[in-house]
């Protein structure tokens, strides 16, 4: 079996960790981030593929790279269509490659599984159940009524066994119920939460594309193989889920479900975060509580937090947002995120550091006539010769050594080093070291944007 994740997000539900340009599965949340998790999980199955969004392209093999873990290819789109296209554009790269035979699991980048044996358990059985032509989904034995997932309703009888696993023909899919609807579903026994995982023969889902979405299908047939021309197959593509589009058509003959309880979180709220760290025991660093109880608090590094005659807090601290909701309430962040969307603020997209394939910087201070970061550049890397027509810009090596190109003369530097980079010229800091650099840049202009730049040569091809 290929594994497949999904790893896109749009950066609201863990809100103000998460955004659009930084969604949860590659924050830290618990030990590591959750796209490593999930790397880590499916490895018993070969390097997985990624498909990921243009932007997120370079910064997902990164960040897999700095976790020393190896993914066998990273496909990209243009713009997120939902699930539908992007598992058609997966089937048809792999069909380029000759592997339309394949069986393949889909995978979301940013859920939690605390009983792997289990979950493989039930991929296992999904596997076999997949050679033999049959699209199946993993369904989660639901623990609670829950309202805020769509529910997967099967037949009472097993369809085959596996190793203490079962599978079950698939009746219908469910939209999020309301609480009574969600009850009765838990009363049957027969309902389980759709995590969004699929596994299916790569030629079989071809044929149900052509048989229900020949539009998206018929996009994708001038697609080439190194999908260079992926912005314009996109273009016509409609946005659709691959529930919508695929699977509530199949009948129960053509649709498993293998229900399993591999101790399933899909992290989607404060309050999911909150509940992984109180029930293992992980630590975060305990608040003080005065006349308090049942608050939570995921801090910044190094600060104390107190709570004094509050309870069923959750405190969420980042470098420029602070978020203070109440417990069953959290939700609702997303609703946060689309106010400051309608304020165009920056917070709802992407927080004081960036990431970049070279290494990242952090904006010490943004203001009308100065802008200050701190920038590190990884070993051996070095960013794009470029220049800047609204700014200069002024460096002082803190940590490290390389050489600055500046106008094409090579400039030695190490920790206390001092380069002005004026308007207008072109320059760029090689780090020649094993070990990262890191430098103060102070820019001074008239304007300090990121689009403020002509890039002459990149090693990573950005425009």
């Amino acid at each position: 079996m290929i594994p497949v994740i999904l790893s896109g997000g749009s950066g609201t539900r863990l809100w103000p960790v998460s955004r659009t340009k930084y969604p949860k599965q590659f924050y830290g949340l618990f030990e590591e981030t959750l796209q490593s998790l999930t790397i880590k999980r499916l490895a018993r199955y070969g390097e997985p593929w990624i498909l990921t969004s243009q932007t997120l392209k370079d910064f997902t093999e990164k960040k897999a790279r700095e976790a020393g873990l190896k993914l066998a290819r990273v496909v990209y789109e243009p713009v997120g269509k939902n699930t539908a296209p992007a598992i058609a554009l997966l089937c048809k790269a792999l069909e380029l490659e000759g592997k339309q035979a394949e069986v393949v699991g889909i995978f979301p980048a940013d859920h939690l599984v605390e009983r792997p044996d289990i979950f493989w358990s039930a991929l296992d059985l999904a596997e076999a159940s997949a050679r033999e032509n049959k699209v199946v989904t993993l369904g989660l034995k639901p623990t609670e009524p829950a309202t805020g997932y769509g529910y997967i309703q099967t037949e009472k009888q097993p369809y085959n066994y596996k190793k203490q696993m079962s599978s079950y023909s698939v009746l219908k899919f469910h939209e999020k119920p309301n609480s009574a609807l969600a009850q009765e579903f838990i009363r049957d026994g027969s309902y389980f939460w759709n995590a969004g995982i699929f596994v299916f023969r790569v030629s079989l889902m071809i044929e149900l594309f052509e048989r229900y979405q020949p539009q998206i299908w018929d996009a994708l047939s001038i697609l080439k193989a190194d999908l260079s021309n992926i912005k314009e197959v996109y273009a016509s593509m409609p946005s659709i889920s691959i529930d919508y589009a695929i699977m509530e058509k199949l009948t129960k003959d053509d649709l498993l479900c293998v229900p399993c309880d591999p101790l399933w979180n899909d992290v989607g709220s404060w309050d999911a975060v909150a509940d992984v760290y109180e029930s293992s025991g992980r630590s975060r660093g305990e608040p003080i509580e005065v006349h308090s109880k049942n608050n939570f608090v995921l801090p910044k590094e190094d600060k104390k937090y107190a709570f004094v005659g509050v309870d069923d807090l959750i405190v969420v601290d980042t470098d420029d947002a602070l978020l203070i909701a109440k417990r069953g309430q959290t939700q609702d962040v997303k609703l946060v995120v689309d106010r400051l969307n309608k304020e165009n603020s920056k917070l709802a997209h992407e927080h004081t550091f960036e990431e970049r394939p070279w290494g990242r910087f952090e904006v010490l201070r943004d203001k009308e006539h100065f802008k200050s970061k701190v920038i590190r550049v990884d070993a051996h890397q070095q960013i794009s010769y470029q220049s800047h027509a609204k700014r200069e810009e002024h460096w002082v090596i803190v940590k490290g050594e390389g050489e600055v190109i500046l106008d094409e003369q090579v400039i030695p530097v190490k920790a206390g080093s001092y380069v002005k980079i004026p308007l207008g010229a072109k320059h760029r800091i090689r780090n020649t070291s094993p070990h990262p650099i890191e430098f103060i840049e102070v820019q001074l202009g008239a304007y300090f944007g990121e689009d403020d730049i002509v890039r002459y040569q990149d090693d990573y091809r950005r425009n």
